[in-house]
């Protein structure tokens, strides 16, 4: 009797180390790797920027406090066997909860994972816990190796229960990258801010106007803004309305860098206009930050025409002009029978010819634009175009 009570506590205690593995693996990877942004954002909000959020010191805190948690729901319940890994779901749901930040238009944040439906959940939780302290009485196996059925039947129960979480928490991956992209532009890393899924084609507006940020900040708008997904129009590429809006950068920042603050809420290329009038009654340099943002403004709306009227202004119209310009008025000469700027470009013009050869062979829209996007995404003329 004694020794099957040994072997029985053995394996007790073999599910409790690889189910705390596990738990604190996951819980780590979650908070430290995939969610430390979305935590940074809302620490700042809730303390209206007086504290900052550290990962290490954040996770370290939160997965211990989470796994002190399931100690006492472990020594309140006495779920063992089979069922051990069901005293990680408290942990598991607050886990989630806490990682359930959402965005609101006013540029604060809330929860959708209601309190009320978490105390449901947990309701139903005991009710299953219940029923499983009563079942494990039937369970005789006793041996301790990791490959028994009792260790899988926690392992199933572990990953169950990571996937709640994660269904409960914010994985929208374009948040993400916004959130990353503010983090790194804090931290004056405009390259790390230009890498926020820099892979993927999913975008928002506010996405569009850090990336904006970030290229006017490596004097690159005119050269590298579209071969990033563009969406929304002139109207979100400044926070000057509140339609595009900030959640960890201080939109302050950016009124620096361009040269003046709004004196009151208005749309961002009326902005940019006062903005440039007011450095021109003072004599001042051209701002080519300034110039940027409009002439890409321009772009983004298709007014090719006024872009075609206003580029000239700040550039000289030969081979120095950056590339998305060249593009623009390359295919503004090719749609305008009495252009007010011409532009030729040798090698520039034959590209163009390809591109709408290429179109012409493929008169269905969908497949026309898949094959677009696959050959000349990135070009100012695929915006144009398609997008």
């Amino acid at each position: 009797m004694y020794y099957k009570k040994k072997k029985q506590e053995g394996s007790a205690m073999t599910i409790r180390v690889v189910c705390a593995i596990v738990f604190i693996l996951f819980s780590w990877c979650w908070l430290f790797f995939f969610q430390s942004d979305l935590l940074a954002m809302a620490q700042h909000v809730l303390s209206g920027g007086l504290t900052h959020y550290n990962r290490w010191v954040g996770t370290i805190v939160i997965t211990i406090v989470l796994y002190l948690l399931q100690h006492l729901i472990h020594k309140f319940t006495r779920i063992n066997k089979s069922f051990y890994a069901l005293t990680f779901f408290p942990s598991m749901l607050l886990l989630g909860m806490l990682t359930n930040i959402m965005p609101t238009p006013d540029g604060s944040i809330n929860h959708d994972f209601s309190g009320w439906l978490a105390i449901l959940v947990l309701i139903a939780w005991g009710g299953v816990a219940f029923l499983a302290n009563k079942l494990q009485e039937l369970d005789d196996e006793s041996n301790p190796s990791v490959f028994s059925h009792t260790m899988w039947l926690n392992m199933v129960i572990m990953v169950f229960q990571m996937m709640i979480t994660a269904g409960i928490g914010n994985t929208n991956a374009v948040f993400h990258y916004r959130m990353q992209a503010e983090r790194c532009l804090l931290e004056d890393d405009v390259d790390g801010a230009l890498d926020a899924g820099l892979e993927s084609l999913e975008c928002d507006s506010n996405l569009v106007m850090l990336r904006m940020l970030a290229l006017a900040h490596r004097d690159a708008l005119g050269e590298k803004f579209f071969e990033y997904k563009v969406v929304g129009d002139s109207k979100t590429i400044l926070p000057t309305d509140g339609r595009a809006t900030l959640l960890l950068y201080p939109k302050e920042r950016i009124y620096q860098f361009i040269g003046a603050f709004p004196a009151h809420p208005m749309e961002p290329m009326h902005y940019l206009k006062l903005v440039q009038h007011h450095l021109a009654q003072k004599d001042s340099l051209p701002h080519k930050v300034v110039n940027d943002y409009l002439l890409t403004g321009y772009l983004i709306d298709k007014e090719i025409d006024t872009f075609a009227r206003e580029v000239g202004k700040y550039y000289p119209l030969n081979d120095s002009l950056p590339k998305h310009y060249r593009e623009a008025l390359v295919l503004y000469t090719h749609l305008r029978a009495h252009p007010v700027a011409v532009y030729h470009h040798p090698v520039m013009d034959e590209d163009y010819d390809n591109f709408r050869e290429l179109r012409a062979k493929y008169p269905k829209k969908m497949e026309q634009k898949g094959k677009m996007q696959e050959e000349y995404f990135g070009t100012y003329w695929y915006y144009y175009w398609y997008e």
